[in-house]
This record gives structure tokens, sequence and C-alpha cells, in this order.
């Protein structure tokens, strides 16, 4: 099973919105997550812990991420967007494992975008 925790050991059970970018010799890649009014936020106060990182987890392991930040509107939380940059082939490879894992369980669909050339 797949999960994205922010707090080690809690699970997060909104589905986020990922963006994938890669450089075009495949050899990086960034994945924005954007998830709308998380569980974490109701529970940031209590006694579950503070938010460390984004950690991805699954059977192979963690993918851990540092970069996240949370939306506020009107003083209170809306949104966390987290940023998880892959500077190898292999982290981008391990990326998508974990994807594919966390999709089927969550019922995500890609849809490969278009590019245009100006």
């Amino acid at each position: 099973m797949a999960v994205i925790q922010f707090i080690q050991g809690v699970n997060e059970d909104v589905v986020p919105d990922v963006r994938l970018t890669r450089s075009r010799d495949g050899s990086t890649g960034t994945a924005t997550f954007r998830f709308s009014n998380p569980r974490v936020l109701e529970n940031t106060t209590s006694q579950q812990g503070t938010i460390t990182g984004m950690y991805l987890v699954d059977e192979e392991g963690q993918i851990i991420t540092r970069d996240v930040n949370a939306r506020f509107v009107n003083g209170k939380p809306q949104g966390i967007e987290a940023v998880h940059i892959m500077q190898t082939k292999e982290s981008w490879d391990r990326f998508m494992r974990f994807m594919e894992r966390y999709s089927e369980d969550n019922g995500l669909t890609f849809t490969k975008s278009s590019s245009f050339d100006t």
C-alpha cells in the first residue's frame, strides 16, 4: 500500500493534485503536490506531532521532501503545497513506481499534457 504522510505514521487521506515536469533529456524532474484542506491541518495542534516534511511511503521504503508549505486564507490553513525534486533518472523511476502504486490505491489517472512549440 502506498500512502502520503506529513507526520510520520499518520496517513493523509486527502488525495492531492500532482503536477509533473521533466527535463528534455529525462535526467531531472519535479513533482508538485497540492492538497486542498488536508486532514493534517485539522490536527496540527493535536498530540500527533508536527509536520516535518512529506513522506511518500510504499513497499520499497520512503521518499522524503522537506519542501512543504501551507497556504492560508484569512489566517486559516487551507492547503499544502509540497515539491519533490528528482536529480537522477533513478530517482525519477523510483518516484514513478510510488505514484503508480499510490494511483492504484486512490483511483487516480495520469493525463499527459500537450506541449506547444512557439
